[in-house]
Formats: C-alpha cells, sequence, structure tokens
C-alpha cells in the first residue's frame, strides 16, 4: 500500500520541494504536490492552509508545507483547527515532534535548511510514530481542549 503525503510551497520553498519529491517517493510515499509549481511569486497563506486543511479534514494523514524560512507557512498550518505543525531545522526536531507531539505538518524553510539536510528531517520526520505515552497524549488533548475553546 502506497502511502501519500501532501506537500506543498511558496515560490521560496520551490526548489527544495522539487528536490524532496523524488526523495520521498523513494522512501515509498506517493507525494501529492499542489504548487506553486514555478518561481513566481505567490502567497504562502494560500498554499499552507490549503495543505493544512486537507490535512485537517484527513483526506491525508500528514503534510510537508515549505516557504523560504518555513516561519510563515507552519503560522498559516497551525491556525487550522486540529493542525500541529512543526518547523523543523534538523533530524532530532523531526523525530521529537512526531514522538511527543504527533506533528501532522512539517514545515520546512527552504531557504534555511540545504537539500540533504531537508531530505533527513523529511526521512525522520515521515518515519517516526507517535510514542503514546501517557504523558504525550495528555498534553495533545490539553492542546486540543484549548483550541476547541
Amino acid at each position: 500500500m502506497v502511502r501519500r503525503v501532501i506537500i506543498g510551497c511558496d515560490h521560496g520553498g520551490f526548489t527544495l520541494k522539487k528536490e524532496l519529491i523524488p526523495f520521498i517517493e523513494a522512501l515509498g510515499y506517493e507525494p501529492i504536490d499542489i504548487g506553486c509549481y514555478d518561481e513566481n511569486s505567490v502567497d504562502y497563506p494560500d498554499v499552507a492552509f490549503s495543505l493544512a486543511e486537507r490535512v485537517a479534514s484527513g483526506e491525508f494523514e500528514k503534510g510537508i508545507i515549505i516557504c523560504g524560512t518555513g516561519i510563515g507557512v507552519s503560522i498559516c498550518a497551525n491556525k487550522v483547527k486540529g493542525i500541529r505543525c512543526a518547523l523543523c531545522t534538523d533530524e532530532a526536531m523531526a523525530r521529537l515532534t512526531r514522538e511527543h507531539n504527533d506533528s501532522n505538518v512539517l514545515a520546512l524553510g527552504g531557504r534555511i535548511v540545504g537539500s540533504e539536510l531537508a531530505k533527513g528531517i523529511v526521512k525522520a520526520w515521515l518515519e517516526t510514530g507517535f510514542s503514546q505515552g501517557q504523558r504525550h497524549i495528555n498534553r495533545i488533548a490539553r492542546i486540543s481542549g484549548y483550541e476547541n475553546k
């Protein structure tokens, strides 16, 4: 069974996204690319909201969103109810956000992390499961509870 992951970017993340797609395929995932498709300027909130909504709806279990720094898209994605987006700059952060926070969207900075580091981050994030530890479950429930107020 091929696992699907949604991926999107703005113009600042286009080059990195283009490099990550074949890598993600090699890991056994089917990356569903929602744009952008070139380096022409686009507004990152449009892509980030679209990707996050599709993850929050359950259409996709996980998503990867990329802009120049990763900051803007992570802020946008986290505005969508049910999203736990983590901006990661190394593999340890990627593993820990999956283990402890059960993050469902990964944000990357296309102008911040090189492609080899980004590949390591993506691999760690995609291949790490949620630890299911009671303290982590309780913390995520508290986050969801606040979000649902």
